[in-house]
Formats: C-alpha cells, sequence, structure tokens
C-alpha cells in the first residue's frame, strides 16, 4: 500500500469551530493542481503547509484545498481515503 507522503492525492477530514471540513492535500502540488483543475477548484485557493512525515518526522513540502459542508470532491479511485500525515 501506498503511504500518503510517497505522493497522491488524499482526504483529511477535521473540524474547524465547530464546522466539518476536508482538505484536499497532496506533496505532489503538479498531480494536485491537476486534479483541482479537473474539478473545478481555484488555483488562487491552494495553500502551503508543510506536513511532518510520520515514518521520519521530517517536515515535507505539502499542498491543500479547504473544503467545506458538503463541498467534497467526487469519487475518484486517485484519491487516498482514511489515510492522514500528520499535521503537526
Amino acid at each position: 500500500m501506498i503511504h500518503a507522503m510517497d505522493g497522491g492525492l488524499w482526504l483529511h477530514r477535521h473540524v474547524w469551530l465547530g464546522r466539518q471540513l476536508v482538505h484536499l492535500v497532496s506533496v505532489d502540488r503538479t498531480l494536485l493542481e491537476a486534479f483541482g483543475r479537473d474539478c473545478g477548484l481555484l488555483l488562487e485557493r491552494l495553500q502551503y503547509k508543510p506536513l511532518k512525515d510520520p515514518r521520519t518526522t521530517i517536515r515535507r513540502e505539502a499542498w491543500h484545498w479547504d473544503l467545506g459542508g458538503p463541498v467534497y470532491p467526487p469519487h475518484d479511485p486517485r484519491i487516498i481515503v482514511g489515510e492522514s500525515a500528520s499535521s503537526d
């Protein structure tokens, strides 16, 4: 099984101020941008946030879009669901 920090896309679900949100995340910016274009996400809303690789504790470059409420990307086999990387 591929680990999220090896590339690919994944969803990180969380709650912020009582509101359910999801980050669509990748350490591969090119892949994430291509997927976002396919889904109609605005590139100017893409955010940069290094993430700690839980296997090594080393921070890696990563990018995400904040999505909320029912605004989740459509089902797509390119997205890893249920696995998340540490955001410490």
